[in-house]
């Protein structure tokens, strides 16, 4: 899973989603020196002796290599303009000469960032106003919205991809279930869960370690992201007894189609880029990704590069932000075309205490589901009798001696969280009180452990290290109080999740939304148990873990809800009703905190805010873009016309168009970079999707220093569909207030029906 599941190996990023990162590891076969390269051919050359583009690359490959004919592992050509092959380096070296050949490039891994929430964004409630049409017309509606999720499969069984009551599988519909010794399409696909594939070719060339080939969920991060976005409802699910509940995804009526591309060694780009190509040729309405690496150009991202091609279908794209926060610059996924999505909690706690023996009770979480303490407090012990790793309790860093029968105190990082809990009781301890350190600030994540243990904040850990290292005869019990809901203040923005500025393209802010992903339920593999650990041998149709992995399938489930209610919607009007409509305060009516220090957020963690379906199905307004206008922003970068060919694959590009400013781009946030002139323009359109004859009117907020005029700051759209531009201009007022690097504002236009928010960054960048 991605992120901040404690008991995944650092490949896993999430909770449910799929990006493009920093560790991008060039992964290298077992067998010589052979690698798997993606090759990006020019499209438009393909001779006309050839049928197809298949037929060309297939031929192609062949005359420049002696290498194998199954070397060629996939061919491209919705997604991606190529083909990938397992090759030597000297093989890849000659394909480079071919003056058909656009570039050559080492195949990359990416990792995975790991029911309450339907309740908490109000989706058990009529939609409101959605053009007069009721929650059960918008059910029905979606039943012809398909969402693929390429992620670690499925598991079919599990009741959350029940198809009772739904119609026959859309005529449009273009994929298929794969069949494998454990997965029978006849018995494991229906009306619900519509395809199912598997995508291990390039997995295959470089990993040693051979996995099932099949379309089967044996991780259970893609089970969890899948139900998360279109799962049926299940009654009285849990994990474990907690959290129960009626579960179910952001759109129950929608179909599901998985793409299995993650396997214990990661993510490859090969497989990913397949996979995309498949699902752009199935069918899908919704691709959700919950993986991804770190950022790149864009015409080396080969995520960024397949979501063009769908984008320009009418897909719409959903990929997680990434697990890298506190972090500034931490994000993936940052392509405009692309909706970056960020984690937030959600009201629901998993409330657990540690008692120490002078008295002090201290509040923390847990999903422990076994049998408790008691209310006897025992000896506590922190970093005693152990080794330098002792205080982190790493494998084999605890002396049994020292803490049988005691309950430990371990510092949160480096290794999984319940990792630690299991090193704790094979040393012979009863129980474990993890705490957080600087690094992971106040954020508390629930997890199942194997033994009674509470996870506490930064400030509370201080205080029990402080105990312990003091106290003549230092104690502790730990309890475990269930479930609560209702918790204020929430939404809190993640520590965890993946912040801005964006680095690859500053003037584009990122990530865009929130959703939640902290402490979410969903239906889960029973190939593993809720913590991944292989000594975990318990089994539960229903887990709760956490990451942008999760938040991701939220938006792509929600994205669907807003295709079946406007069918005719590009991808980029969903993105900004879904942005404009968010909100930024908590449900204690505060301004939005990021769980790292319980500070202000700001838009480089929360983007536009925190989705809000019901305002996103009535917009009012959006701010719409079409490929071409992605185009014109590609060629405002100083790339080669080349270089843009390869994201948009459009054989006549002359750059004729290009913006003046990356900044230009018709999207709903700014992003302002100050620089000596101290004076920033930009214009955007606005498209009226709301009700005809109604005026709005432009308010701002803005750093003191800053002075932001519009013009006009008055619009009325008599018509329906109508698109009305205006202008922006940012002054830095350098004689006002102390110097600062940056500072965020929002720009709103409103009437008594609608709320058109964006939020505005701004840097500077020569101070």
């Amino acid at each position: 899973m991605a992120a901040t599941m404690a008991f995944r190996p650092v490949i896993w990023l999430c909770a449910v989603a799929f990006v493009l990162l920093h560790s991008w590891l060039p992964l290298v076969s077992a067998a010589a020196a052979v690698k798997t390269y993606i090759v990006h051919m020019k499209h438009n050359q393909k001779p006309a002796s050839y049928a197809t583009h298949t037929e060309w690359y297939s031929d192609h490959f062949q005359s420049l290599t002696s290498a194998a004919p199954d070397s060629l592992l996939y061919t491209y050509d919705a997604a991606y303009s190529g083909f990938a092959a397992a090759l030597t380096p000297e093989e890849a070296d000659s394909i480079r000469q071919s003056d058909s050949v656009l570039g050559v490039y080492e195949d990359t891994v990416y990792t995975l960032h790991t029911t309450r929430t339907p309740e908490f964004l109000g989706l058990n409630t009529e939609p409101g106003p959605w053009t007069g049409h009721s929650l059960l017309e918008l059910n029905k509606a979606s039943q012809d919205v398909i969402i693929g999720v390429l992620d670690t499969g499925v598991w079919p069984e599990s009741k959350s991809f029940s198809d009772v009551g739904m119609p026959d599988v859309p005529t449009r519909w273009r994929g298929r279930c794969e069949a494998a010794g454990d997965f029978n399409p006849k018995i494991h696909c229906n009306k619900k869960l519509i395809g199912a594939r598997f995508f291990s070719k390039g997995h295959n060339i470089v990993s040693g370690a051979k996995e099932s080939q099949s379309p089967r969920d044996n991780d259970g991060h893609g089970t969890h992201t899948a139900s998360t976005a279109a799962g049926s409802q299940v009654l009285n699910a849990s994990l474990l007894g907690y959290a129960r509940g009626n579960a179910r995804g952001m759109a129950t009526h929608a179909r599901l189609a998985t793409y299995k591309v993650c396997w214990k060694s990661g993510c490859l780009g090969s497989d990913i880029l397949a996979a995309m190509e498949r699902a752009i040729l199935d069918g899908v309405d919704v691709l959700s990704m919950s993986l991804g690496g770190g950022s790149a150009p864009y015409f080396r991202d080969t995520i960024a590069i397949g979501a063009f091609a769908a984008v320009e279908r009418g897909i719409f794209v959903s990929c997680s932000a990434g697990n890298s926060g506190p972090t500034k610059e931490s994000l993936a996924n940052i392509a405009p075309w692309i909706m970056t999505v960020g984690a937030g909690t959600i009201d629901r706690d998993f409330p657990a205490f540690s008692t120490l023996g002078n008295g002090e009770k201290y509040n923390g979480v847990s999903l422990y589901s076994g049998k408790g303490m008691g209310r006897k407090s025992v000896e506590l012990v922190y970093g005693k009798n152990a080794n330098t790793s002792g205080n982190l309790c790493l494998p084999g860093s605890l002396d049994s001696a020292a803490v049988r029968g005691k309950v430990v105190l371990c510092d949160r990082g480096i290794s999984p969280r319940v990792e630690k809990g299991m090193v704790v009781r094979d040393a012979g301890g009863v129980g474990m009180i993890l705490a957080n350190t600087a690094e992971s600030g106040e954020e508390l994540v629930a997890d199942s452990h194997l033994l009674p243990a509470v996870a506490v904040g930064r400030k509370i850990g201080d205080e029990i290290r402080r105990y312990v290292k003091t106290a003549r005869n230092p104690r502790a019990s730990l309890t475990f109080a269930g479930t609560v809901v209702n918790v204020k203040p929430s939404p809190v923005v993640a520590a965890f999740s993946s912040r801005g500025p964006n680095m690859v393209t500053p003037q584009i802010l990122k990530p865009d939304v929130i959703g939640p992903g902290v402490n979410i339920l969903a239906a889960w593999s029973q190939a593993v148990g809720p913590t991944g650990l292989d000594t975990d041998t318990r089994k539960t149709q229903f887990n709760i873990i956490s990451g942008t992995s999760m938040s991701c399938p939220h938006i792509s489930g929600l994205a669907a809800l807003l295709k079946a209610a406007h069918p005719n919607w590009s991808p980029s009007a969903i993105k900004s009703a879904l942005m404009t409509t968010s909100y930024t305060h908590d449900n204690a009516n505060s301004p939005l905190r990021d769980a790292a220090d319980y500070s202000l957020s700001t838009p480089w963690a929360h983007g536009a805010g925190h989705v809000d379906p019901h305002k996103a199905l009535s917009p009012g307004l959006v701010y719409d873009a079409t490929p071409e206008d992605y185009v014109s922003f590609l060629c405002s970068l100083g790339y080669t016309k080349e270089m843009v060919q390869i994201v948009a694959k459009h054989p006549n590009i002359t750059c004729s168009k290009r913006f003046h400013d990356p900044g230009q781009l018709n999207y709903p946030s700014f992003s302002v970079m100050f620089r000596k002139t101290g004076v920033v323009r930009y214009s955007r359109e606005l498209t009226n999707v709301g009700p005809a004859g109604l005026t709005y009117r432009v308010s701002v907020d803005a750093p003191p220093n800053v002075e932001v005029s519009v013009s006009p700051s008055t619009i009325v759209f008599k018509n329906v569909g109508d698109k009305r531009r205006f202008r922006v201009t940012f002054v830095w007022k350098k004689e006002v207030g102390p110097v600062v690097r940056h500072g965020f504002g929002s720009i709103v236009w409103s009437n008594a029906l609608h709320r058109v928010s964006s939020p505005v960054a701004y840097s500077w960048t020569q101070l």
